[in-house]
């Protein structure tokens, strides 16, 4: 099995600890399709494969979390189709960080024992909850999906190329690979996924808004 989950790309720059944003119930109406607002995510160092590998897992494990927190979101506003493909792509990312509790022969997170750290406020693989909207449709979500796949790569890659450590170089061209292989997935996916009509956005019923 392939070191499917790591860390991000070393860098000089201050690190912050992972942050948790909750995504809210009511979600943003807008008249645009979800757009990326978030720069690709930086690596921090690692001292170890271990760490490597913890930070690995934080990242699937709060990718499914905030999959899972946006099928939420979509139940609330009736929107039922793309919330079982967020449930979907929970469950994905959850199985990843199962595989690499498996690998790694942890019986349990590992978090509660590394310092898990990004640059930013959250690992590259999050969602942005602000990508949200409730008349979204799966088209949309793919595309959340396909940028997260993006920046996680792309973690990987830099990090292979900063890192001095042989075994965390060896762990992030094998996740930068896996990753590279989910995009190719997803882009087969929106291949097979009808593009939403000009619009999508357009609500005949629209929510009242109350205090």
């Amino acid at each position: 099995m392939s070191t499917k989950k790591s860390v991000k790309k070393a860098t000089k720059k201050p690190v912050k600890k992972a942050v948790k944003r909750p995504v809210k119930k009511t979600v943003r109406k807008t008249a645009a399709a979800p757009a990326p607002k978030r720069a690709a995510a930086k690596s921090v160092p690692v001292a170890s494969n271990a760490e490597f590998m913890a930070h690995a897992y934080a990242m699937e494990a709060e990718a499914a979390e905030r999959y899972a927190e946006f099928a939420d979101s979509m139940e609330v506003h009736n929107n039922l189709e793309v919330a079982e493909l967020f449930r979907k792509l929970a469950r994905i990312e959850q199985i990843h960080a199962d595989q690499i509790l498996d690998q790694m022969g942890w019986k349990h997170s590992p978090l509660s024992s590394v310092n898990v750290r990004w640059e930013g406020m959250e690992g590259p693989e999050t969602a942005d909850p602000t990508e949200l909207h409730y008349l979204m449709q799966p088209y949309h979500a793919l595309q959340i999906a396909l940028l997260n796949e993006k920046r996680a790569r792309d973690f990987f890659a830099n990090l292979a190329k900063v890192t001095k450590d042989p075994g965390v170089r060896k762990g992030a061209l094998e996740m930068e690979e896996d990753e590279a292989e989910h995009v190719r997935l997803i882009e087969e996916w929106l291949k097979r996924t009808p593009k939403p009509d000009a619009n999508w956005h357009a609500d005949q019923d629209p929510p009242v808004l109350s205090d």
